[in-house]
């Protein structure tokens, strides 16, 4: 059996804070101490000098679109683009790059930093691309522009961007005629950033909606040293139909993006009070109902199969939390508690529904990220819902307190497949008070992330003897530990704290880089330092 040593190191583990050597064996952590008793317990171990280097648990993004995070990295990137005459042009550069007839998948526009917001017509999209079909899709992934050559039966306004069904329709019809090479590089190049940023594991959110049956098997039959564990999204009624359909994807619950409701910048999250900046868009989408709802949470408990649902305003996860209420009532709150069913997103909860769902074991799988870009009295939230509801999205303080098991993610391509900026994002809420601390946001982007995925021994997103050895090696000179006073004081001023060191997450601190990533204890990333 293969035997490593790590010595001269910084090894977050809170069984051992003191710990500067760790020792692996095969697959699994075997001790943690300092430099000279490792070495000699451990003669015959390859030695690897961490020369100061940071030694954490690896992470895991509990919230991932593959195809569409590679097809956004090799296609049209459109995130820096600041109006419609600057999209049209990069669409035409891009278009004229492609071979004829080849389709164009670009993502990012976002018209809220734009000085003027008028977005541009399919007929405008199609003079840039012309003859070709065109898929662009918004920050959230939510609505999308689209050319008129895409649009073939679709009814909806070619002046405004495409949402709800007609969005699918477009969106499935133009990812079909995208050719299987760039799907299959796309879909490599998104796994291959995860490994590089210190990830062993990813959970892919599919559904019929989102790529289908085809590109679900693909994603989640990728031969890649980076675990894929897949969450389908399609509701079912009864206990039969869920284990069928479990059958036949592979996948490991029935839940990730089944959603509820839509997104709040595109204004298709399910909004009780409606839209500030837009009385037209109504309280937006509701695709499921509480009974609908109940009755795929219900069949999932049944048979023993996680659920989950993509909720995002207050009348969607006020919907889930009746559902969840409902369900205990027939089935006792334990049953669904064993399962751990999650909730993606949650960005606006009441009091009720959060002392629900934290009592009846419900996850939440958030993004941190989505308050750094979105929140603060000028961001998205406050111009979608005005001031006073966007001072208490995100409440993650709240959730964990009610007993909310929190996983962090990124929803990429939504937000970057970029652990260490969704970390220092949950520690750094718009809104004061709502911020959760470096420790429990870390621990919620890995062992957290874990048992959000059914991995609940205990143990594994820990670095501690018995534990698989998942684990990343990072370039973090600016390590800060918790003083007893709540301040912070650098890992060198006292390296006998009893309290993990992290990377210094404060505004303007170096982000971390990612030398060494092992899933198993086996290399899957190795930078040159």
């Amino acid at each position: 059996m293969s035997a490593r040593i790590y010595v001269n190191g910084r090894i977050h583990s809170p069984a051992s804070p003191d710990a500067t050597a760790m020792a692996v064996e095969g697959d699994t952590v075997v001790w943690l101490g300092a430099d000279r008793p490792g070495l000699a317990l451990h003669p015959d171990a390859e030695v690897i000098d961490l020369d100061g280097a940071f030694l954490a648990p690896a992470f895991v993004d509990p919230h991932v679109h593959l195809t569409d995070t590679g097809l956004a990295a090799t296609g049209l990137d459109l995130s820096a683009v600041t109006g419609a005459q600057e999209l049209l042009d990069a669409l035409a550069r891009h278009a004229e790059s492609l071979p004829e007839g080849d389709p164009v998948w670009g993502h990012g526009w976002d018209e809220t930093d734009w000085a003027d917001p008028r977005l541009p017509t399919a007929a405008q999209i199609d003079a840039a691309a012309p003859g070709r079909e065109v898929y662009l899709s918004r920050i959230d992934l939510h609505s999308a522009l689209a050319s008129g050559r895409s649009r073939t039966g679709v009814d909806a306004d070619p002046a405004a961007p495409l949402t709800g069904g007609d969005h699918e329709t477009v969106r499935t019809r133009v990812r079909a005629a995208l050719p299987a090479a760039v799907l299959a590089e796309a879909r490599i190049a998104a796994l291959d950033t995860a490994r590089t940023r210190g990830v062993v594991a990813v959970h892919e959110c599919g559904g019929p909606q989102i790529g289908g049956h085809e590109d679900f098997a693909a994603v989640t039959g990728l031969d890649h040293p980076v675990e894929v564990v897949g969450y389908w999204a399609e509701a079912v009624s009864t206990a039969a139909e869920a284990s069928a359909l479990i059958a036949k994807t592979g996948a490991r619950g029935l839940a990730g993006d089944l959603m509820v409701d839509g997104a709040l910048g595109s204004r298709t999250a399910w909004v009780t009070g409606g839209y500030a900046d837009a009385a037209d868009a109504g309280t937006g989408n509701r695709y499921l109902g509480v009974d609908e709802i109940t009755a795929h949470l219900r069949a999932c408990t049944e048979a023993g199969i996680q659920a989950g649902f993509h909720a995002i305003g207050d009348g969607a996860v006020t919907a889930v939390a009746e559902a969840f209420g409902r369900v205990a009532d027939d089935l006792g709150g334990p049953a669904l508690a064993r399962l751990g069913h999650r909730i993606e997103h949650v960005e606006m909860i009441d009091e009720a529904a959060v002392a629900r769902l934290g009592r009846l074991g419900a996850i939440a799988s958030i993004q941190p990220m989505f308050d750094a870009l979105w929140g603060g009295a000028e961001g998205v939230y406050a111009a979608r819902l005005g001031a006073e509801r966007a001072a208490v999205m995100n409440p993650w303080v709240r959730m964990a307190a009610a007993g909310m098991s929190l996983a962090i993610g990124s929803d990429s391509p939504v937000t970057p497949l970029d652990p260490w900026a969704a970390v220092r994002a949950a520690t750094a809420h718009h809104t004061p008070g709502s911020s959760v601390s470096a420790r429990a946001a870390f621990t919620a982007a890995t062992r957290g992330a874990w048992r959000a995925g059914g991995v609940r021994d205990g143990i594994t997103g820990m670095l501690v003897p018995g534990a698989p050895a998942h684990y990343a090696v990072w370039d973090a000179p600016d390590l800060v530990v918790a003083a007893p006073d709540d301040s912070v004081q650098r890992w060198s001023t006292d390296p006998r704290s009893r309290v993990p060191a992290l990377p210094d997450l404060s505004p303007g601190a170096s982000a971390p880089r990612c030398l060494r990533t092992v899933r198993a204890g086996t290399v899957i990333h190795q930078a040159p330092r």
